[in-house]
């Protein structure tokens, strides 16, 4: 931990460079050009890369892979009183990962419109949202099933259960 005497105070631009600059250190280490970090009272707590194509996992973008990692390292779900920073503006799936967390704020550098421009366009993502699901290529939808609500019930019967 820091000295409190010799620390200096980030600011927002400090941390949204440390994001920026995992994400260029990523592409040179043949990942994704997305970075992240959480930060809380000033200290960071996590960081993350964009990890999909090294791990072969659809979900590991950068802001997921360091929400994960500052979840574990605070042992809780809730990242209340922490700020995300990242290099560029969450896509959909970070996006609902953030509010999830119940991040006080996300913060990010460059825009959907940058992503875009860099080969990332996620407002196909953004539009199909705004799109009636019948609508969708990949069919989404509820098909019947006598039981369907039994992991509820279990849910709502257990006494020790961890509300969230």
């Amino acid at each position: 931990m820091p000295d409190p005497l010799t620390r200096t105070l980030q600011t927002h631009e400090d941390f949204l460079q440390q994001a920026v600059d995992l994400a260029v250190a990523n592409v040179a280490a043949g990942g994704g050009p997305f970075g992240a970090l959480v930060v809380r009272d000033g200290e960071v707590l996590a960081t993350g890369q964009n990890r999909v194509t090294r791990d072969l996992d659809p979900t590991a973008h950068a802001e997921v892979v360091a929400i994960r990692a500052a979840c574990r390292e605070i042992r809780d779900f809730s990242l209340a009183g922490c700020v995300l920073y990242t290099s560029c503006e969450p896509c959909p799936l970070c996006l609902a990962s953030a509010l999830w967390a119940r991040l006080d704020r996300v913060a990010f550098a460059a825009d959907r419109d940058d992503a875009a421009r860099g080969g990332f366009d996620d407002r196909a993502f953004y539009d199909l949202f705004d799109t009636p699901r019948e609508q969708w290529e990949t069919p989404v939808g509820a098909l019947s099933l006598a039981g369907s609500f039994a992991p509820f019930d279990a849910w709502l019967a257990k006494a020790d259960r961890t509300h969230y």
